[in-house]
């Protein structure tokens, strides 16, 4: 495993007097891509705003390289990761070129105003996202999955070497689904640049991902490789139903059997009541139990 970009010690996190989070160690691999996952309300969403310190911590600490996010400054710390998060909300009357273009001012100030790089950085990031005929458009305007590739090229042209995106996928048709995934693995493969996802699809979450984090009830159950951590018993104690989990050799390709609550691993019910083997476990597929 690469060292840790960006790690918590011992983090808790909450809203008011609620815990969602709570005594959580993680680390951040560098240079890789890091999925989250777990049921809903387990704390994912949470813990990516405790990282990007938009959450104070209630005990504990997020650390940037050595440095705690909490004591740095807010131009500092937005010149190295950025945030895509859950629903953004969206300025009044604002277009797509002008959204995105907002990526570019934690990288301004007194003595460094717009440049022709700003210019070039924007138009890289509208066309890596497939929205640079979208520019002159309302943002209001668009589609759900329109809009969440114009927040993700904001993002990307904040150009900062860590990513920390909440379900980037969200609102997005397959094919779109597969492109924001395939550019997240390029960033890291080809610049270095360091992803963290939350994702709600496990097979997903495990072709795409380094290293993958899940979670429940605000606890890590299990990080690790996917092949290390998609079995079926972590899977059972993360989202509490028996499955079998299948891996392709050829591809990596995962797909996760769910069996229900009750029912014994490897084993479906037939039309009589009766178990039988299920249909789908083709005998090229490697079983991890």
């Amino acid at each position: 495993m690469s060292s840790p970009v960006l790690r918590a010690e011992r983090l808790t996190l909450g809203y008011g007097e609620r815990t969602i989070v709570s005594d959580l160690d993680l680390e951040i691999p560098s240079g890789k891509v890091t999925a989250i996952v777990g049921p809903n309300g387990c704390g994912k969403s949470t813990l990516l705003r405790g990282l990007s310190r938009l959450l104070r911590p209630k005990d504990g600490r997020v650390l940037l390289g050595d440095q705690d996010v909490h004591r740095m400054p807010t131009k500092q710390v937005a010149r190295a990761m950025a945030l895509l998060p859950q629903s953004p909300v969206v300025p009044e009357g604002i277009t797509v070129g002008e959204l995105v273009a907002r990526g570019r001012h934690p990288h301004h100030g007194l003595l460094r105003q717009w440049t022709r790089e700003d210019d070039e950085v924007v138009a890289e990031a509208l066309d890596l996202t497939g929205t640079t005929h979208l520019v002159s458009r309302e943002v209001a305007e668009l589609s759900g999955g329109q809009r969440q590739r114009v927040w993700i090229a904001m993002v990307l042209a904040q150009r900062t070497d860590l990513l920390l995106l909440d379900e980037p996928t969200s609102f997005l048709d397959i094919a779109h689904q597969v492109e924001v995934l395939d550019l997240a693995r390029d960033l890291s493969v080809d610049r270095g640049t360091t992803v963290v996802m939350v994702l709600h699809d496990l097979a997903m979450a495990a072709r795409y991902a380094d290293h993958l984090v899940a979670m429940r009830g605000g606890r890590v159950i299990a990080q690790g490789a996917p092949r290390e951590v998609v079995t079926a018993e972590t899977v059972c104690d993360v989202f509490g139903i028996t499955c079998r989990v299948l891996w392709q050799e050829a591809t990596g390709d995962l797909s996760v059997i769910p069996l229900g609550r009750h029912r014994p691993v490897g084993h479906v019910l037939g039309t009589a009541g009766t178990p039988r083997i299920a249909p789908e476990i083709a005998p090229e597929l490697e079983v991890l139990r």
